[in-house]
């Protein structure tokens, strides 16, 4: 029988709602859960996680889901949940507790603090009961109470000495600028930490970390260094041949638990699918590498059929499990494909490295029941090449095969999919679309990314002309933070390159102009996670290391010197200049954990160029011009369109441009390269020569 909703019920994040009939009685995080634990004299319980994390769902089932848990949980605290995805700002403060009280962290994320939001206890997962050292919830809450009231003192001091310590961590002050060096640094420090056989960086677990990707591509293409372009395209393959890829509906998983790529987590993310899709996109453009650009068109194709809304936003996540078993969806048997493929199926037993045994074992019990996860050893080229059969016809026998996989795949029950729309990671997607759209000519992707755009400008800023984060069943709400601001500004600009539209430069203007009046710390530089108009949390943090996603200084670091570059406000690079002494001494120990950042300070640092073209609106000749200097790999660069139309918008956001004409009414590029200017050329050539 399904227990009595509690308050999460009136949430909008599906994460909340997965919790909604939970016999604990939650509340969603506000006043009223707070003031109810002063009244009572009650600790807070918080715990934060999000709906594709496995091991959420793993200590929902066991803990939260347990009546006699659950009875002990409402008798001696008041429980909050949080959606780690709307509510990125708790996340990263409570995150960073647990982190220093316990050396490590993770989701689900577990806290207990006083009724004035002062944590003095964290962990993770915690069971019901104790087993193999981890403490459980039936022998946790018991010494909670018993602290609590005998020994509130030692909470009240230790809280004191968290706050303190919070108030500390972001205690850096502006250093030395950052030089080309650290750029030197970065690369020694991957390059040690390379796997040479396998790609990727490290052992297991491996994540696709694409902005190393992204800088390691530019080290390569500004100091001609062939082992940085090697490293990349090791890792890009080894991703793509693996079982991290989903090779039947595309996509790429969250990372892998093994060495090999093999054996993925998973779920999948919207941000992995963003940042992935612009790595194998730059590879393309750089390399002219068809499986690159297949790689790329591929991940497209995934997110725009399963994670694309009605309205042309982003989904955020698919779920690892299905029926309460990760990677059940994506798993096979060797009689199964038999049964499907037929005459086909000996030849994809072998393509994707089928056995009767399996090679995916139960997580649980270590034992595998004949699942397979499909890998190629292979590209389709190589093992084209190895067969002596023609690649097209190779390809197309795969096509013929994943499809009918594919439909028989979606008989099956689906991951959960977590439909809310984010402003951040809607920003990362846009880019990823609109950057492509330019290097692939592919005017659908443009389309798409003009979509979702519109859509977030439309739905989700604020009365001030502000972000907002979150927006799901007809509500945007949550105000928004720094990586909102600096995500969907970095798409701004990539889609006004995509298109010369002017208002999407006009957009990226007035939200990076909000972004400096409400995030800037002005004494240091750099800026805040969250506005000066937000709640007010334990800490103010900057973030500028590049994890899963890159960090809101990085990016932010970037669009200012693009937008400078683009506008000729100057101005916008002292901003830019500041992140760069503001984070020196922690960039300065390990550059390769700021990659991104490494990206901004390359174009900071040059060779950089600027191309200013005119022409004819629909000239032939422009258009060639354009789609020359998007098939260029040249990442630090601005392109801006000087339209014959004397009223456009362009001149009232970069006026140097009225000075800009045609030469015979031609098609015609002006390109400075590192603060030196060019005559203007008719060329195509010789404008890519002046740009090299």
């Amino acid at each position: 029988m399904e227990n009595k909703p509690n308050r999460l019920i009136n949430e909008k994040s599906p994460y909340l709602l997965q919790h909604a009939h939970n016999p604990v009685e939650w509340y969603p995080w506000g006043d009223e859960a707070f003031e109810k634990a002063r009244a009572e004299n009650k600790p807070v319980f918080l715990s934060i996680g999000y709906s594709t994390c496995h091991w959420c769902h793993v200590m929902e089932k066991e803990t939260f889901e347990d009546h006699e848990a659950a009875e002990l949980m409402n008798r001696e605290m008041i429980s909050i949940k949080v959606d780690r995805e709307e509510r990125p700002d708790l996340d990263n403060v409570y995150m960073t507790v647990c982190q220093m009280l316990t050396g490590s962290g993770g989701w689900p994320l577990t806290i207990i603090m006083t009724p004035d939001k002062i944590p003095f206890f964290a962990g993770t997962y915690i069971p019901k009961d104790t087993r193999y050292g981890r403490v459980g919830m039936m022998e946790l809450i018991p010494r909670i109470k018993e602290i609590w009231e005998n020994r509130k003192h030692d909470v009240i001091e230790s809280g004191a000495k968290i706050q303190e310590a919070l108030k500390n961590i972001d205690d850096m002050a502006p250093g030395m600028k950052m030089t080309g060096a650290l750029l030197d640094k970065a690369f020694d420090e991957l390059e040690s930490r390379f796997d040479a056989e396998l790609g990727g960086f490290g052992s297991a677990p491996k994540f696709p970390s694409p902005h190393n990707l992204l800088f390691l591509l530019r080290y390569w293409k500004h100091n001609g260094n062939v082992k940085a372009l090697e490293m990349v395209e090791k890792t890009l393959l080894s991703m793509r041949q693996g079982g991290i890829y989903d090779h039947i509906g595309f996509g790429f998983h969250r990372y892998s638990t093994d060495r090999n790529w093999l054996l993925p987590h998973f779920e999948k993310m919207l941000y992995d699918q963003a940042m992935l899709a612009l790595a194998y996109t730059e590879a393309f453009q750089a390399t002219g590498k068809k499986e690159y650009e297949s790689a790329a068109r591929e991940i497209f194709e995934y997110v725009l059929r399963d994670m694309t809304s009605p309205e042309g936003a982003f989904y955020s996540a698919e779920d690892a499990d299905s029926e309460g078993v990760e990677g059940k969806f994506y798993v096979w048997k060797e009689e199964e494909l038999k049964e499907i493929l037929g005459e086909d199926a000996d030849f994809a037993l072998e393509l994707f490295n089928i056995k009767q045994d399996g090679n995916f074992k139960d997580e649980a019990t270590g034992v595998s029941n004949g699942e397979n996860i499909l890998y190629i050893s292979a590209s389709l080229s190589q093992y084209a090449d190895e067969k002596g059969v023609p690649f097209s016809e190779l390809k197309n026998r795969t096509s013929l095969i994943r499809k009918k996989l594919f439909d028989e795949r979606e008989k099956r029950v689906h991951p959960y999919k977590d439909d809310k729309i984010l402003t951040d990671w809607n920003g990362l997607m846009i880019a990823a679309f609109a950057f492509a759209s330019k290097v692939l000519n592919e005017k659908s992707f443009c389309d798409a990314g003009k979509k979702a755009a519109d859509f977030i400008i439309d739905k989700m800023r604020n009365s001030r002309g502000g972000l907002l984060h979150r927006y799901r069943e007809n509500e945007a709400a949550i105000e928004g933070h720094a990586d909102d601001y600096a995500f969907f500004i970095w798409a701004l600009i990539e889609l006004y390159e995509a298109t010369f539209e002017e208002k999407y430069l006009r957009y990226a203007v007035e939200l990076n102009d909000y972004f400096i009046a409400h995030f800037i710390d002005i004494k240091r530089g750099g800026f805040f996670f969250t506005s000066d108009e937000g709640e007010k949390l334990p800490v103010r943090k900057r973030e500028v290391y590049d994890g899963a996603v890159p960090s809101a200084n990085s990016a932010a670091m970037l669009n200012l010197i693009r937008l400078a570059r683009i506008t000729g406000k100057t101005d916008l690079e002292k901003y830019a200049d500041d992140i760069t002494t503001a984070f020196s001494e922690a960039v300065e120990r390990m550059p390769s954990a700021h990659t991104f950042l490494m990206c901004a300070l390359s174009f900071a640092l040059g060779p950089s160029c600027e191309v200013v073209i005119t022409g004819p609106d629909k000239s032939k000749e422009k258009a060639e011009m354009i789609r020359a200097v998007n098939n260029k790999y040249f990442p630090n660069k601005v392109v801006v369109y000087r339209p014959d139309d004397e009223t456009s918008e362009i001149y009232l956001l970069a006026d140097y441009l009225k000075d800009y004409k045609s030469s015979d009414s031609a098609a015609t590029a002006y390109v400075c390269r590192n603060n030196q200017c060019s005559p203007p050329v008719t060329s195509v050539n010789k404008m890519l020569k002046l740009m090299e």
